[in-house]
């Protein structure tokens, strides 16, 4: 991971006070629920998990794997950190090395676990219609007694996914049913169980009853909407990030002049080219070329030809007092979105930001 402590002419600015306001809202809305924030794959790109100072607001956070648990160890959080997925085999020594938590539903893994004599908190996940992980309900309390066995395995949470809270009321509402199910059996086993979770970003904003005693909103803590929708209006969120680069090349060419790798675009008068240094790679998708536009001096500029792996081109003709090192948006989150984008590239925003490369350095305002 870069550090971002070096020059880039593309950069991506993270606004921190922008991040505290989406949570104080998340918190107002949720009545005050506990927050597990989702800080998996980088932050989504922020970068927020590499700032203790955020991190140490919360209790909780949650993370995709042992080794993003490993890297907020390192970094200095001695709070607790919450695997999502199903962990292998081979990561139950760094699971009890850094106390990480972890979700399980998985009988063999749990044997392998309790072989350890140190102690190791868990939750129990269960499968009410994700499809992916995680036990059936009908099988709670067996799972839960299989558990007990190993007196170093400590049972501290009870939880699933929902998979359409923003498409499917009554599928949504049948995932609730069967949790519900499991958590009454879970109550009885374990009377002391700390943690009772469901609600991701769609689930905070649609279902009230899917609270509990711990929220873990991933995409609304960034501030941005989860499939180009406008659901996130229920709360003042603000998105965290910028994204901007900067012209590093200028020239004008004549009529039939083709731009880029397989002339898939071909100049029809004389035009003027700015080239910047954003590309594939860079996470900007290439099936962008010749089908979208970015932001210079508060002006719509049309990306032309197909998308390099390292640049971009951009028809800057009709921009008047263009010059070198004009920065130029690729989203401003006011004229250009990255919902717009992310439905131009018929994707969501969250892969969008997730995808943003680590060449590019992300610069803190606070």
């Amino acid at each position: 991971m870069f550090n971002g402590n070096y020059f880039h002419p593309t950069v991506m600015e993270i606004n921190l006070n922008n991040f505290k306001n989406n949570i104080e809202e998340i918190k107002k809305f949720t009545n005050n629920t506990e927050i597990m924030p989702i800080i998996k794959a980088n932050g989504y790109g922020t970068y927020i998990n590499t700032r203790l100072d955020i991190l140490n607001m919360f209790n909780i956070v949650a993370v995709a794997c042992p080794s993003e648990g490993i890297f907020l160890r390192k970094l200095g959080y001695k709070k607790e950190i919450f695997i999502l997925n199903e962990p292998y085999y081979e990561d139950i020594e760094n699971i009890i090395k850094y106390k990480l938590a972890i979700g399980v539903s998985d009988k063999d893994f749990i044997d392998k676990l309790g072989k350890h004599k140190s102690k190791v908190k868990v939750h129990i996940e269960i499968d009410t219609g994700m499809g992916r992980t995680g036990i059936q309900k009908e099988n709670t309390k067996e799972f839960i007694d299989y558990l007990k066995k190993y007196k170093n395995i400590i049972i501290e949470g009870i939880y699933t996914h929902l998979s359409s809270a923003d498409t499917d009321d009554k599928y949504t509402k049948l995932q609730l049913d069967n949790f519900n199910y499991a958590v009454n059996i879970a109550k009885k086993e374990l009377p002391a169980l700390k943690y009772i979770h469901v609600a991701s970003s769609n689930g905070i904003l649609n279902y009230k009853e899917s609270y509990y005693n711990l929220v873990r909103p991933g995409k609304i803590i960034y501030g941005y909407s989860l499939n180009n929708k406008n659901e996130n209006k229920k709360m003042n969120l603000k998105p965290v990030a910028v994204l901007k680069t900067k012209i590093t090349f200028l020239k004008t060419v004549p009529k039939n002049t083709s731009i880029s790798y397989g002339r898939t675009f071909i100049t029809k008068k004389e035009t003027k080219i700015a080239t910047l240094p954003i590309g594939y790679a860079d996470g900007l998708p290439r099936s962008l070329g010749n089908n979208y536009h970015l932001l210079l001096n508060n002006q719509k500029v049309k990306i032309i030809g197909t998308i390099c792996m390292d640049s971009i081109m951009i028809d800057v003709t009709n921009v008047k007092d263009v010059k070198l090192y004009d920065t130029v948006y690729i989203w401003d989150n006011n004229l250009l979105t990255i919902e717009m984008l992310a439905e131009k590239a018929k994707t969501i925003p969250s892969e969008i930001l997730s995808r943003i490369s680590p060449r590019i350095p992300r610069k803190f305002i606070d």
